[in-house]
């Protein structure tokens, strides 16, 4: 038997997958570490990683992949990278780093991104760059240039978090158009690198890497990375994307009006279109999705809701209950409205679809005399579900019409309130799939053949657990979101 190796690099830990090369079908996923992963903060709003301990890890995780399921190294015949997006490596002519990655949520970088967005102007980023340059990779980039200029002259190539693995894996350094739209370095209008930004900078040029293909061969294990990685050296690294494109790839999202969902800590809607529209660039990310090509262009479009499972869990953490069954089973005892309570579930930092507001969490419209518990749950999972309506409604705005949902089988759709309470609201039913970044970036390696066809057919055939259909009803569920609406707006207007 022959397999697919599977990487998604988070910040919090690494898991490795292995998918047979025929059906597709997931053998095995690992973690590590057990406890999460280091993150170095020298000041608040600072985050930092060690490229290379994800590469120790990445080694460790393959070693026990291998190991539990008796399978050698020339059995795996490709590998398929997913990573955290947004972050910075920068090495030397080497390829060693020359300081720690800068990584997804540091956001020292967010006044350099601003400013750019002012002085460049709002019009000509929304049009070429589809998005401000905000706090992303170019903007910490132009942070080390500033801050650190001993390490900026040393620079031989900056690299995102996947890139730096697959170089690791055979002592090449290039990257995807993919990679750098998601870090704001890709021009859509002249589809070329955005010569524009770089030069607004001060950043040469020649620091950026080669680009290939998503889909691939973008380069092969040598001799130094089989040793380190137990991976055969020839093996072709034949996929890598950013770990939201992948999470959508991983749910067979692929086409405009297909809708990836996530219901973890965070919330995330992430919607595929042909449409070049940067008209929400400051509420709505936009990157080249994993089969974006200069004939065939496809955005995919990332809202990010923080206020949505931490809202869930918080509840759990600190009501008289045991379980999420228990809270649901509350919940499904208490009308659709939640005779009137509402829950505001914004209490995880500024919300980027709220321009940036940090409204925090809200219970509102209690009776002490009639509320209890069931009420409270009722209203925190329709807030939820209410929120992330809401966000569809700004993708509506800038042109997003969907024509199915796809969503992982996590704590919130796992929930017939929430997930009856989205479909509803949006009549448009929720396919729900169990499956991984890795397991769909494992597959994704399959994909340097072309066949799309057999990719969704491997979802379909092993991951689909069912499909929530929207109520003909709608009625109460848009009474029960306008008031919740109005709710928010008073808070949003104070």
């Amino acid at each position: 038997m022959n397999y697919y190796l599977g990487l998604d690099i988070g910040s919090s830990s690494i898991k490795a997958a292995l998918v047979e090369i025929d059906s597709g079908k997931s053998v095995g996923v690992v973690q590590e570490p057990k406890e999460e992963m280091s993150m170095f903060a020298q000041k608040n709003g600072w985050a930092e990683q060690k490229p290379n301990d994800w590469w120790l890890h990445i080694c460790n995780a393959i070693t026990k992949l291998k190991k539990q399921h008796n399978i050698s190294r020339t059995q795996i015949k490709g590998i398929g990278i997913s990573y955290q997006m947004h972050g910075l490596v920068l090495v030397d002519k080497k390829g060693n780093p020359l300081r720690k990655s800068i990584i997804w949520c540091d956001s020292r970088a967010v006044e350099i991104g601003n400013k750019a967005f002012q002085e460049i102007g709002e019009e000509k980023c929304a049009a070429y760059l589809l998005n401000s340059p905000a706090n992303f990779t170019a903007s910490k980039l132009k942070w080390v240039k500033e801050n650190e200029p001993e390490i900026y002259s040393q620079i031989y190539k900056f690299m995102l978090p996947g890139d730096f693995i697959a170089y690791k894996f055979s002592n090449k350094i290039n990257t995807t158009i993919s990679g750098l739209s998601e870090g704001i370095f890709w021009d859509f209008k002249n589809n070329a690198v955005a010569d524009f930004l770089l030069e607004y900078y001060g950043v040469d040029k020649n620091l950026v890497p080669d680009i290939v293909d998503t889909f691939g061969l973008q380069s092969v294990v040598d001799k130094k990375g089989e040793e380190e990685s137990g991976i055969a050296a020839g093996t072709p690294i034949y996929y890598r994307a950013g770990d939201q494109p992948n999470n959508a790839l991983s749910l067979n999202v692929f086409n405009p009006g297909e809708v990836a969902a996530t219901g973890g800590t965070s919330g995330v809607v992430y919607a595929v279109t042909d449409n070049l529209s940067g008209k929400e660039s400051t509420r709505v990310n936009n990157f080249a999705h994993v089969n974006y090509s200069i004939e065939n262009k496809r955005i995919g479009k990332l809202l990010n809701i923080n206020g949505a499972g931490i809202q869930y869990r918080w509840l759990l953490n600190n009501l008289a209950v045991d379980s999420y069954e228990e809270m649901n089973n509350l919940a499904s005892e208490i009308p659709i409205g939640s005779d009137g309570v509402c829950v505001i579930p914004f209490g995880n930092g500024a919300e980027r679809m709220l321009n940036n507001k940090e409204i925090g969490t809200r219970i509102v419209n209690m009776n002490l005399n009639n509320h209890h518990e069931g009420h409270i749950c009722r209203a925190a999972l329709e807030g939820i579900a209410f929120s992330f309506y809401y966000g569809m409604e700004i993708l509506k705005s800038d042109g997003i019409n969907p024509k199915v949902i796809r969503a992982g089988n996590d704590n919130l759709f796992r929930s017939e309130i929430f997930a009856n309470t989205v479909a509803t609201l949006i009549q448009q039913e929720i396919e729900i799939y169990n499956t991984t970044g890795a397991i769909g970036a494992a597959r994704a390696a399959n994909l340097h053949t072309g066949n799309f066809e057999k990719f969704s057919k491997s979802i379909m055939d092993n991951d689909h657990v069912m499909t929530f259909m929207p109520f003909k009803d709608k009625k109460p569920y848009l009474e029960a979101y306008q008031n919740w609406k109005k709710e928010l707006e008073l808070v949003l207007n104070k």
